[in-house]
């Protein structure tokens, strides 16, 4: 008798651990985020993310992509959250009722990066400056060419400068930021790249160019993350999104954003509230 009660038992205890589990694969949400390439190439969100889902149970799927595309995607409700680094697009999507969310997230900078030996001569220059002088010794310059926020970035520098950037000399390569760091690499060229997935890249050994022009106030390079509106896409998972937002703007999820390190070398500076 006693070995069937202990048999009966060990069936029932198996079948409300099946229950529970088939409870807890029912309760998980996965959502998807439109992200910029700079913060998937960085590491930060490999970094980030499966902290989020052990904490909340809610799996993000990742769509790496330039500013201008991540955008569209949330315009469009292809995607449940959006984070990207284009102030004045992520003004133009909120003011578009696309999104009914928008916080500022962390921020970094924009550099102008080089070879060691830096053939036009641009070093401590000033950005207007620097930009002239690639343009007049015709220096090799690969762009994103991608409508992302660093493009962005890029041709409103080259416009403070004055140039219009034409010739063989400057390649719109239609990549992400990691790929065009290999191809700038790759042909001893000068780039406008985020810090940190500089830092990255030259973590590991995959570019051995060098930082050249910083420290301009016109260099700044914020994040913000906001919601797609459920008014205008009622099947976006709104609630697990807005989780995500809130999460990355905790004081957890900040504190996790500044420790982040690669090489003792900060990438990223939380900004969420201020």
């Amino acid at each position: 008798m006693l070995t069937i009660l202990a048999a009966v038992g060990l069936i029932l205890i198996s079948a409300f651990s099946f229950a529970e589990e088939g409870d807890k694969a029912t309760t998980e949400s996965t959502i998807k985020l439109a992200t910029t390439t700079s913060t998937d190439n960085s590491g930060l969100l490999d970094y980030l993310l499966p902290v989020f889902t052990e904490d909340t149970n809610i799996k993000v799927n990742v769509i790496a992509v330039g500013t201008g595309k991540a955008l569209a995607l949330g315009r469009n409700g292809d995607v449940d959250v959006v984070l990207v680094h284009a102030r004045p697009s992520e003004d133009k999507y909120m003011e578009g009722g696309f999104g009914t969310i928008r916080k500022d997230v962390m921020y970094n900078d924009f550099v102008i990066i080089g070879p060691k030996e830096d053939p036009a001569g641009i070093k401590g220059l000033s950005v207007s400056e620097a930009l002239k002088k690639i343009s007049s010794t015709k220096a090799p310059f690969i762009s994103r060419g991608d409508d992302s926020g660093t493009n962005k970035k890029e041709k409103i520098l080259w416009s403070n400068a004055g140039i219009t950037p034409t010739g063989k000399w400057y390649n719109e390569a239609g990549q992400g930021m990691g790929a065009v760091l290999i191809m700038t690499n790759e042909v001893s060229g000068y780039t406008i790249t985020d810090r940190g997935t500089f830092i990255a890249y030259t973590a590991d050994g995959k570019i051995s160019l060098e930082v050249l022009v910083a420290g301009d106030d016109v260099l700044f390079n914020p994040y913000g993350i906001m919601d797609v509106s459920p008014k205008l896409h009622p099947a976006v998972k709104h609630e697990d999104a807005v989780k995500l937002i809130d999460w990355l703007t905790s004081e957890k999820g900040q504190k996790l954003i500044g420790d982040f390190r690669l090489k003792d070398k900060v990438l990223f500076y939380p900004n969420a509230g201020k």
